[in-house]
């Protein structure tokens, strides 16, 4: 068994999850597949950035309800963050170390560059600036970190000046303040950063911790509004699942037929095309967090893929496919051969994740939950 049945798991953001790794791991197979201008092509490119972005809103969602009513129900002091945080470690550190520590032996093996190496052992490997070629999906996850650490010293900080009568208020506002904050961040990086390519955009932009807070901030914010206006959530969340699909059509379409490309508008790039699809995943969270079961033989699967899927991220393209890519040879011309590998990549990656998540990531858990 994978998960308790009776556990609290809420099936649509399980397959909110399940279907941001599956969009990062068949996004990285045109790594396999011979560079084209067919849709298909494009569209594996564009999984691979939107699953990465669902992840930051979902994080930031649930990780804002934990932190939220822990704010509101204790007296908020330097162990509470600290109580917050490991159990935030227990949950991302060591899956993360250790295949960090497989990154670097394979690197010494086959001879990888591992150019300041000793920066991923603290998240500063893309802090401020372009991303470090070596383990380069670990990128969204010193995102994830220091937004951890961010937010609940930011209330500690300023609270202990401020005193708030009302702390809900004050939460709230704190998110806003640090969304404001971050969004501004790419202001800076506009009025100094001559950015007029999708690879300039994608490596120093996307990619950079001090640029990208915000969008996990944003899940945060609708989790103070999940918390806080359930009957506004609870009925609108049919109108807010079409707002953000008119989001996406827009970015996916309405930026094309507008021809608002980065060579000629790369103040929407670089300011407000990130923000825009934040808000587009975070305005799902309604309808799918109200989504609570689902009977079909759909629940399976899709439960079995979310609990693995931080296994799947971390494993799944620098350990296997670089590997794969390194030691078995194809003509990627030969359809039979480009699908035997694909095939076998996203077998031996699920394969191994699970057996990373039952015999490593789920024992350290279940030690979380003991303490």
């Amino acid at each position: 068994m994978l998960a308790n049945p009776k556990s609290s798991r809420i099936f649509g953001l399980d397959l909110m999850r399940a279907i941001a790794i599956l969009m990062v791991l068949f996004g990285h197979c045109v790594w396999i597949i011979p560079k084209n201008d067919s849709f298909w092509h494009k569209l594996l490119v564009l999984f691979g950035f939107f699953g990465v972005e669902i992840f930051f809103v979902l994080s930031g969602f649930l990780i804002g309800k934990i932190l939220y009513q822990s704010y509101l129900k204790e007296d908020y002091s330097i162990k509470v963050v600290f109580s917050f945080l490991k159990r935030r470690w227990f949950r991302t550190f060591p899956n993360y170390f250790l295949i960090l520590l497989v990154n670097l032996a394979i690197a010494s093996i086959v001879g990888y560059a591992t150019l300041s190496w000793w920066k991923y052992f603290f998240f500063l490997q893309n802090i401020n600036t372009t991303m470090l070629p070596f383990f380069p999906e670990s990128w969204s996850l010193s995102v994830e970190e220091f937004a951890y650490v961010t937010l609940p010293f930011f209330l500690l900080f300023f609270g202990s000046f401020v005193k708030p009568k009302v702390k809900s208020h004050f939460f709230v506002g704190s998110v806003i303040t640090l969304i404001v904050i971050f969004f501004c961040t790419k202001i800076y990086y506009q009025s100094t950063t001559q950015n007029t390519t999708l690879t300039q955009w994608n490596l120093s932009l996307k990619a950079v911790v001090i640029y990208r807070l915000d969008s996990i901030f944003i899940g945060v914010l609708y989790s103070w509004i999940y918390l806080n206006y359930t009957s506004f959530w609870q009925k609108n969340k049919v109108v807010l699942f079409v707002v953000g699909m008119f989001l996406f059509f827009f970015q996916f379409v309405g930026i094309g037929y507008l021809g608002w490309f980065i060579e000629s508008v790369p103040v929407f790039w670089n300011v407000f095309y990130l923000p825009l699809i934040s808000i587009a995943i975070a305005c799902f969270l309604p309808y799918l967090s109200e989504w609570k079961n689902e009977k079909s033989l759909f629940h399976k699967p899709v439960t079995f893929i979310s609990l693995i899927s931080y296994s799947i991220y971390l494993l799944h393209y620098s350990v296997i496919l670089l590997l794969m890519k390194q030691y078995i040879v194809i003509d990627e011309q030969n359809n039979i051969q480009l699908v035997t590998f694909l095939s076998s990549y996203i077998l031996i990656t699920i394969l191994l994740s699970y057996f990373l998540y039952r015999f490593y990531e789920k024992p350290i858990m279940n030690l979380r939950d003991k303490n």
